[in-house]
């Protein structure tokens, strides 16, 4: 079965995105972009919604010439990997992209059954939908540090505590991941 990856940039309070949906405080140093491209080597399948979906779009398959190599590389990666997005209300979806309309919980189940590597699920909303049914197995949190006090939290509200166990720290220059599976 395959295992199902949540990572995300994160303030030191909890939040992916400051009150007006900026992210400018996660941008990767060169060491941090490095991991990522390694880390995304590994994926076999890239969960998005559609927000998220339409922020790499409008950026990674476009990567200019002269940007940095790691930037240019991880723009090819992206728009190779194989990607479903869950979305509602786009009209159609591209860069090797799948569109699933309705019932994320019981698509992203009958992919993790389909096989033994890795996705990834990026946008809260989507992970959010996910980890009340225990679909998500490792929380992958770069913590940087920032306080925003508001936007939009990591996790969603939820009706039981979700414990984790700590399985790896590493520290980098601008950020430390703690990596954590779900029991």
């Amino acid at each position: 079965m395959r295992k199902l990856i949540y990572g995300f940039g994160v303030s030191l309070d909890g939040y992916i995105n400051d009150r007006h949906g900026n992210i400018d405080w996660t941008a990767p140093d060169e060491e941090v972009h490095q991991f990522h491209n390694d880390r995304y080597r590994r994926i076999e399948i890239s969960l998005h919604g559609r927000r998220l979906y339409e922020l790499m779009a409008g950026y990674w398959p476009h990567v200019p010439e002269n940007a940095p190599r790691i930037e240019r590389e991880f723009g090819e990666l992206w728009t190779t990997k194989p990607k479903v997005v869950f979305s509602r209300t786009l009209p159609e979806v591209h860069w090797n992209s799948t569109l699933i309309r309705e019932n994320a919980v019981e698509e992203v189940r009958r992919l993790k059954a389909a096989g033994d590597g890795a996705m990834e699920v990026g946008g809260a909303g989507l992970a959010a939908s996910l980890i009340p049914h225990g679909l998500i197995d490792e929380y992958h949190l770069f913590l940087s540090p920032v306080v925003l006090g508001g936007g939009t939290p990591l996790f969603p509200t939820l009706d039981k505590r979700l414990p984790l166990r700590l399985a790896e720290t590493r520290h980098f220059n601008t950020v430390v991941m703690l990596r954590y599976l779900a029991h």
